[in-house]
C-alpha cells in the first residue's frame, strides 16, 4: 500500500474536531492535512460533508488534479459527486462499453441532484463520444442533445469552465470552428488552471487546423495535471504531426498507448502517426488493436464524424488510416 489515510476525532460538547492526513508510506511525507472543526447538530451531513472534502483533497493530490476541485462544486450530495467521478473515469476510457456505462452513472447522478451543474456538462461530452466513438444512432441529434445540455450546465453555473470547453468542441463539430474557439478560450480565461480546459482548447485549435497554437496549450495541460489522461498525449501528437515533427508525434502518441490500452482513440491515432512518418509495421500492429477494441471500426463512418476544417485534412486522415488496413 503506497498511500495511508490518518485521522483522529475529538467531541467536545456539541462541537467536534476532525484531523486527516495523506502519507507517503514509502517516504513517510506527509502530502496533505487539513483540520475540520464542525457542529454536531446534523452528525450525518457533517459526516458526508468532511468525507467529500476528504475524497476531494485526496483526488486532486494524487489522481485527477483541479478538475476534481471544479466537480465537487455545485453540490451537497456525497453519492451524486463519488458517481460523477466514477463516470468521468468510464468516459476517458473512450470506449462503447465504458461510454454506456457512464452514461447510466451520469443519469443517476442528475436523479440524485438535478441542479448540479458539472452533470450536465458531463452528460454532454458523454453525447459527444456517442458521436466520435461511433455509438449514436443519430449523430446529428446526439450533437443537438450535447449543446443543450452543455447551455443547461452554463445556466446552472456560468463559471463553469467545462461546460463552456465542452461546447467549443461541439461547435468544431458543427464546422463552427472559430466560434469553437472562441468558446474554448474563454474557458481557458475563466479557469486558467484547469488542464481539462487547456486539453479541450488544444483539440478545438487542432480541428480548426492551428496546430502551433494547440501544441503549447496541450504542453500547458500536461503541466496542470499530474496524472494526465491518455487523450491528452494523443492530441499533443496529432499537432505535433500536423507540423510535421514525427518524432515528438510518435513519443506522444506511444506514451498515450501506455496510459490507455483500451481506448480506441488511442490506438487510431497512433495508427496514424506511424502511417504518416512510414513506420508501416508499427501501424499495422495498432490498426488491429483498432479492430479488437472496436471490431466493426468503419474508417467511413470515422471520417464522417472528425472535425477537420478542411476536406483535404480529412482526406489525408482517411489514406493513412486506409494503409495501415483499417477500412
Amino acid at each position: 500500500m503506497r498511500y495511508v489515510l490518518e485521522g483522529s476525532i475529538r467531541k467536545s460538547g456539541d462541537k467536534i474536531r476532525i484531523s486527516a492526513q495523506l502519507i507517503d508510506a514509502l517516504t513517510g511525507d506527509h502530502l496533505w492535512a487539513e483540520r475540520y472543526d464542525r457542529n454536531l447538530k446534523d452528525l450525518f451531513a457533517v459526516q458526508d460533508e468532511i468525507t467529500k472534502n476528504i475524497i476531494t483533497a485526496m483526488q486532486v493530490k494524487l489522481t485527477m488534479g483541479e478538475q476534481v476541485r471544479t466537480a465537487a462544486k455545485g453540490t451537497n450530495s456525497l453519492e451524486a459527486y463519488l458517481k460523477l467521478l466514477q463516470a468521468r473515469e468510464k468516459m476517458f476510457q473512450a470506449n462503447k462499453e465504458n461510454n454506456a456505462l457512464a452514461q447510466r452513472l451520469l443519469e443517476e447522478t442528475i436523479s440524485l441532484d438535478p441542479d448540479y451543474a458539472s452533470a450536465y456538462a458531463s452528460l454532454g461530452a458523454i453525447q459527444m463520444m456517442d458521436v466520435l466513438l461511433g455509438s449514436s444512432k443519430s449523430p446529428k441529434d446526439s450533437i443537438k442533445n450535447a449543446i443543450e445540455l452543455s447551455k443547461k450546465a452554463l445556466a446552472l453555473d456560468e463559471s463553469l469552465a467545462d461546460a463552456r470547453s465542452i461546447l467549443g468542441f461541439l461547435y468544431a463539430m458543427t464546422g463552427e470552428h472559430d466560434k469553437g474557439v472562441a468558446e474554448a478560450e474563454r474557458a481557458v480565461e475563466l479557469d486558467p488552471n484547469s488542464a481539462n480546459a487547456h486539453h479541450l482548447l488544444c483539440l478545438t485549435l487542432r480541428f480548426a487546423e492551428r496546430p502551433d497554437e494547440a501544441i503549447p496549450e496541450c504542453k500547458k495541460a500536461l503541466r496542470l495535471e499530474p496524472y494526465a489522461p491518455a487523450a491528452f498525449y494523443y492530441n499533443l501528437g496529432m499537432a505535433y504531426l500536423s507540423t510535421g515533427q514525427c518524432e515528438e508525434a510518435i513519443s506522444a502518441c506511444e506514451e498515450a498507448l501506455r496510459r490507455g490500452s483500451n481506448n480506441l482513440f488511442v490506438h487510431v491515432n497512433a495508427t496514424l502517426a506511424y502511417s504518416i512518418c512510414g513506420r508501416e509495421e508499427e501501424a499495422r500492429e495498432t490498426a488491429a488493436e483498432v479492430l479488437r477494441i472496436s471490431p466493426k471500426f468503419s474508417l467511413e463512418r470515422f471520417a464522417k464524424n472528425v472535425p477537420f476544417k478542411s476536406q483535404a485534412s480529412k482526406e489525408g486522415t482517411v489514406d493513412a488510416l486506409r494503409n495501415a488496413g483499417l477500412k
